[in-house]
């Protein structure tokens, strides 16, 4: 993959006579780049904000978290208050209850008795939040954006995808909110014509049920939805069926309440005090935590596996503990040879398959869009933006926040939708100068630091 900066360097520059607004002169108090679940939310804690003046942007025409991952059934890992608001502000008319109860299922949702959300039921929840707001704005792209140094502002270029025309906008802060793009590497290129990525299974799952061979890569929650998608289609399509993981084995995602807790403020500030090598070596043992499969889903495919082996002998093949090495192409059948590691042999082996689906996640990459400011960025060593505790990735730390980045910076709650709110609530607090949204002191009844003798009040810690 190719360096991000690199690529930031190619961007074309305007010129400063280029950068003068046009027009209305007023200076945005922020502007929100992209409109994922995360800037979603801060959207809609800012809404009642009234002294506070700005919009989000993004370049697709409508929200629409993850289309091709609403499978039957599929569900969040997350309960329904961890919804865009209610963990800041509980009274917000954009909570999933209000959603519930103006959208008449209210009671039915309350009968069901179920915390966590289907997935398609969360995005249809947050597109009727986004249809609500008024500090929205689709189908606009960020094209470039510039620092005005005598006035301390940035000039930021937006381009209507619809119309072409394109505006420049002032504005004292920004918050990236740019999301995640789907990870395939590089060296399978060559499989590219039967490929998918997990994230494009829904549009491609009618043409993956007419092959012969199905190759599943990955071991994380998406993967196991997908190899459940499958499994429950193998008898009527008899295809082989193969799920193939680097991850040491299958393994669930641990759900205890104190475990839980490892997903609240007093865990992240404990996490942020830590040097940078105790936070990589700690990320590193919590896969557990963040990365595992829904316990419930584990057990359907286990007894899915069970009633269809009493019928027949499954052509089928789960292994874990193996990393995928190279592939080599085929095209007179359209089918390719997969070659694997299994590590704690050490052996070799391979598999052919005329479909792969690519479960291999998500990763960041730098908008070409900072090109202009990235002297004015904090940059870690992968060439990403590293934030601050406070989420702010530029120099000063007050001007430029980013969500959805530091995971060894802040953790793995980083991606996770359970602390969005309370990462938007410090956002929004350092945007309006003030406490907007209170961000509570205690939040678990374990402790994660060590006892402190000159602390005088129990569990409130200063993270430096």
């Amino acid at each position: 993959m190719s360096d991000p900066l690199s690529v930031l360097k190619r961007v074309t520059k305007l010129t400063t006579n280029e950068l003068q607004p046009a027009g209305d002169t007023r200076v945005l108090d922020y502007l929100g780049i992209g409109i994922g679940p995360f800037n979603l939310g801060l959207a809609a804690l800012l809404a009642p904000v009234k002294d506070l003046n700005g919009m989000f942007v993004d370049s697709r025409a409508e929200f629409n978290w993850h289309p091709g991952l609403m499978l039957p059934g599929t569900r969040l890992q997350t309960p329904f208050m961890a919804d865009l608001v209610t963990m800041a502000d509980p009274t917000s008319a954009y909570s999933f209850l209000n959603y519930a109860k103006q959208n008449g299922h209210l009671y039915s949702f309350c009968i069901r008795e179920n915390l966590f959300l289907l997935r398609e039921e969360y995005n249809t929840y947050c597109r009727w939040v986004a249809r609500q707001l008024t500090n929205l704005q689709f189908a606009s792209s960020v094209q470039q954006i510039h620092f005005d140094q005598e006035h301390k502002i940035f000039r930021v270029l937006i381009q209507n995808e619809k119309s072409k025309s394109r505006t420049i906008y002032r504005t004292k802060k920004i918050i990236l909110g740019t999301g995640t793009s789907p990870i395939i590497p590089d060296a399978f290129s060559s499989v590219e014509s039967i490929a998918c990525h997990s994230g494009d299974y829904k549009y491609q799952r009618e043409i993956i049920f007419r092959k012969k061979n199905i190759l599943l890569i990955g071991g994380g929650q998406s993967a196991a939805e997908i190899f459940f998608d499958l499994l429950q289609k193998r008898p009527e399509h008899g295809f082989q069926l193969h799920w193939i993981t680097r991850s040491p084995e299958f393994f669930p995602l641990e759900y205890n309440k104190l475990t839980l807790e490892y997903s609240t403020p007093d865990y992240l500030r404990y996490f942020l005090s830590l040097p940078p090598a105790t936070r990589k070596s700690r990320l590193q043992q919590q896969a557990h935590l963040y990365k595992g499969i829904n316990r419930d889903l584990l057990d359907s495919i286990f007894d899915s596996l069970y009633e269809q082996s009493l019928k027949e002998k499954i052509p089928l093949k789960l292994l874990a503990n193996s990393e995928l090495l190279s592939a080599k192409m085929h095209v007179s059948n359209m089918s390719a040879d997969f070659n694997f590691i299994q590590h704690e042999q050490n052996k070799k082996f391979s598999l052919q398959a005329d479909a792969v689906i690519f479960a291999t996640g998500y990763g960041y990459k730098t908008p070409a869009f900072l090109s202009p400011i990235k002297s004015l960025i904090r940059w870690d060593e992968k060439t990403m933006p590293k934030p601050e505790a406070n989420y702010s990735v530029d120099l000063s730390g007050n001007s430029i926040f980013a969500q959805n980045i530091g995971l060894e910076t802040h953790g793995f709650v980083t991606p996770d939708l359970s602390m969005a709110a309370y990462r938007n609530s410090i956002i929004a607090n350092q945007l309006a100068g003030r406490v907007v949204y209170k961000t509570e002191s205690r939040t678990a009844f374990q402790d994660f630091f060590a006892p402190d003798l000159q602390q005088q009040e129990i569990g409130v810690y200063k993270v430096s």
